[in-house]
């Protein structure tokens, strides 16, 4: 927790500094990023902060690491570049433009009751983002869940797709995946603190399950169906947590069942085929 106050409230101001700070500001910066991308969290958006933090090291410090080559080719375009007034002119009025419209974002980043991921202005040329106000305290995880039964109560046999990252089977261990970010995975993610109305593509994606599409089935670890498509397929919403040390038993995870997220649909269900086709996902 320290380690995040250093890079995030301290070494942001050192990076205005005089050489030797902004190098360590720059450092520390980096290194967190680096350490969240090891641990698999929001990957693409710590390769995103450490571009601009490259910025903190000035070309003294890059000529010892850098090509000989490459050196001497951006020291010869320094020496023939040429200022342009014009190019000056425009940077200042952005400049001032977008420090005047920044003062409301300031003050709702400052403020107690602090806005996330909304913009102030018609143009959105500024705006508040962040990838989460707070931190969650429970894992919450739909599993998509298909049969070959006629029937399509709970007294059916359900079988789960299995996610390549999210938590369905007790005992798997949660995967190392950075620095990639799975797609299936990070927008069920926030579609479990929801619901279907709000992430309307779960339809289509459960449509595409019920005939084995391919390209949807690549996005899970398997095809628990691989000879024909399920009868059926419905979404159940669980609450994970880890298990203890002492209670574990070979399993990482136990669960609670909270309700279906999605109820039991077939692919000749005409509720389904009709939203489908006036969203035109299907014909």
């Amino acid at each position: 927790m320290w380690y995040n106050w250093l890079a995030e409230v301290a070494a942001p101001v050192f990076v205005f500094w005089p050489r030797i700070a902004r190098h360590i500001a720059g450092v520390i910066i980096i290194l967190l990023q680096v350490i969240l991308i090891l641990s698999g969290n929001l990957s693409f958006l710590n390769w995103l902060t450490i571009i601009p933090a490259l910025a903190c090291f000035d070309d003294g410090f890059w000529y010892r690491l850098l090509p000989h080559w490459l050196v001497r080719k951006a020291k010869l375009a320094a020496e023939q570049a040429e200022p342009s007034k014009p190019m000056l002119t425009t940077a200042w009025i952005v400049t001032a433009v977008i420090a005047f419209l920044s003062f409301r974002p300031i003050a709702n980043m400052l403020s107690p009751a602090q806005i996330m991921n909304t913009s102030f202005d018609r143009f959105d040329l500024v705006n508040t983002y962040g990838a989460f106000g707070g931190v969650g305290q429970e894992r919450l995880n739909v599993v998509f869940e298909g049969t070959m039964d006629e029937d399509s109560s709970n007294d059916a046999n359900w079988i789960p797709y299995l996610y390549k990252g999210l938590p369905v089977q007790l005992d798997k261990r949660p995967p190392q995946i950075a620095p990639y970010q799975l797609r299936l995975d990070w927008q069920m993610w926030f579609a479990a603190m929801s619901n279907p109305t709000e992430y309307s593509w779960t339809y289509n994606l459960v449509w595409k399950l019920l005939h084995n599409d391919p390209e949807a089935l690549g996005l899970f670890a398997g095809n628990p169906f691989p000879g024909k498509p399920p009868k059926f397929i419905r979404a159940v919403l669980y609450h994970y947590r880890f298990t203890r040390k002492d209670d574990a038993k070979g399993t990482w995870w136990t669960r609670e069942r909270i309700n279906l997220w999605m109820s039991p649909v077939s692919a000749n269900d005409h509720v389904l085929i009709d939203y489908l086709r006036g969203q035109e996902w299907i014909q």
